[in-house]
């Protein structure tokens, strides 16, 4: 494992005449390597949060992840001519094999999951030196956060690369694998996941994934395949279970204080803001996953990449359109000028906010995103943070469970669930039917869970999937994205990286379209 640095200290030692092939070729004693490590229960716990590590790294969570998410959904437009051409082209749809982020994603999450394979490898192989119960919990960790990947993976791409094991050399590339191969591979590591994880964990422990995590993510599996009937399932647990419930304040699930809350499913974790962020796309070094660029990129006074699109802002419910009232969610989910922030001691103006501007109901103004942004509590620009990424929240349970609701023809137990989400305290939004959206069969029904799911989970990194599934099993009357090229932009583009160094993919294996 160690021959380079051998190598080059007899080079630097200069060769005498006594070095000989044999003795370059012997391994460093005392040398770690994959063999000796992994043999107790701290070092299988830390190859884990090796794992989470790489979850948040810049390629994923911290950064490019939620950019490749939203870019790709109706909810975004650029913020000005400062965002950045890879960005640019996800945005418009002018992307190709090289773009930046979609190369960033796929590292990153084959990051994870070469991570995980490790863990669920090595935990195997040395399970008499392994506590049983940290090894099964080790495990289920692994299998949660390689399918987690993995179903990023085929949503975004359709069939990829399934490896099972850790490859250690460049022979052990694969050739893709069929779409319905890698969900039943998702689908078996999340059952596992269920049955070996804890329902909750003590303070020391938050942001692990827990089973609730891993059933809430197979429901979410389940509904991309248009299985309504097993995604059911999987939310009544959930529901059933009486461990989740919607918080009364909306705004709670995306500040720093009001982190892991009972609405709260699953959140990355990351550090209290006013460290340090790490640029490293893998996660390595110390200062690994400690921040997240996202309220810099966002907020109305940072760089303001993207804003939120004029057919967002325009979905939520407003007197302007004939509804009774505002949505609150409005005002929770974006600045406007004229917003206070700072804890009330500061104004919002239109200068502050670098760039372009939105039209919401016929009035032009400068919106920006409020979710996720410290500006809460500080006036200083172009900050790095600590607030956590909320991943799964109980509001989706819900919203997921009208729509399965009403494709098994439960129309009514559907509205109720879509009633409860709007019911929260500080929402309290009249409940279905309204006049703009009646609720007597199946279709009026579905446009209320499209509308409702958009407003509730904007800027969630949800809407792209909901596009994703929504076109592929037909259900959607317009097509959201300008752009949109049947038989192309359905799937992003094998990476130029992987098409060059993956000889059993090449180009022949790239998708429709590139």
């Amino acid at each position: 494992m160690k021959r380079y640095s051998v190598i080059a200290g007899a080079v630097l030692l200069g060769l005498s005449g006594s070095c000989n092939e044999k003795s370059l070729d012997q391994l460093n004693p005392n040398a770690v390597t994959t063999d000796s490590y992994f043999t107790n229960d701290g070092q299988i716990q830390s190859a884990v949060n090796g794992i989470y590590g790489a979850l948040q790294s810049t390629n994923l969570v911290a950064r490019e992840w939620f950019f490749t998410e939203d870019l790709r959904s109706d909810d975004m437009a650029a913020g000005g001519g400062q965002l950045e051409t890879p960005r640019n082209q996800l945005l418009t749809g002018s992307y190709d094999t090289g773009n930046a982020l979609v190369g960033s994603v796929w590292t990153g999450a084959y990051r994870v999951i070469h991570r995980a394979n490790v863990v669920i490898d090595k935990a195997a192989a040395n399970a008499s030196k392994l506590t049983a119960t940290v090894s099964a919990r080790a495990v289920g960790e692994a299998k949660f956060l390689r399918a987690w990947s993995y179903f990023e993976l085929v949503s975004m791409w359709g069939g990829v690369p399934l490896y099972k094991n850790y490859v250690t050399s460049l022979d052990g590339s694969l050739p893709r694998s069929s779409e319905a191969d890698v969900y039943a591979f998702v689908i078996a590591d999340l059952k596992a996941a269920q049955s070996a994880l804890p329902a909750t964990y003590d303070a020391s422990n938050l942001g692990r994934v827990t089973s609730g995590a891993a059933t809430m993510l197979l429901a979410r599996v389940y509904m991309q395949q248009g299985d309504y009937t097993n995604a059911k399932t999987e939310l009544q647990k959930l529901i059933s279970s009486n461990n989740y419930q919607l918080v009364s304040e909306y705004s709670d699930n995306f500040i720093e204080e009001t982190e892991f809350n009972k609405e709260s499913i699953w959140e990355i974790n990351f550090l209290p803001s006013g460290g340090t962020f790490n640029w490293n796309g893998d996660a390595d070094g110390a200062s690994a996953g400690e921040e997240t660029v996202r309220t810099q990129e966002y907020s109305a006074i940072g760089w303001r990449n993207i804003i939120p699109s004029n057919s967002l802002l325009n979905e939520f419910e407003r007197p302007s359109k004939g509804d009774t009232k505002l949505d609150p969610r409005y005002a929770k989910s974006f600045y406007s000028s004229g917003d206070l922030y700072n804890n009330g001691q500061n104004t919002l103006t239109d200068a502050q906010q670098n760039g372009n501007s939105s039209v919401v109901a016929g009035t032009t103004q400068k919106v920006s995103w409020r979710k996720f942004s410290l500006m809460y509590k500080t006036n200083s620009s172009f900050l790095t943070g600590g607030i956590n990424q909320r991943i799964m929240r109980y509001a989706e349970t819900l919203l997921a469970m009208a729509e399965c609701e009403n494709e098994l023809g439960n129309t009514a137990s559907a509205v109720t669930y879509l009633n409860q989400v709007r019911a929260r305290a500080s929402v309290a939004m009249p409940a279905y039917p309204t006049t703009n959206y009646p609720v007597s069969n199946k279709d009026q029904v579905f446009r209320a869970i499209m509308h409702e799911r958009r407003v509730e989970l904007s800027g969630e990194e949800i809407r792209n999937r909901d596009i994703l599934r929504w076109r592929k099993l037909g259900k959607l009357t317009t097509e959201p994205l300008s752009y949109f090229q049947k038989g192309k932009t359905e799937l992003l583009p094998i990476p130029q990286q992987e098409i060059d160094n993956n000889p059993n993919i090449g180009v022949k294996g790239q998708n429709p379209g590139y």
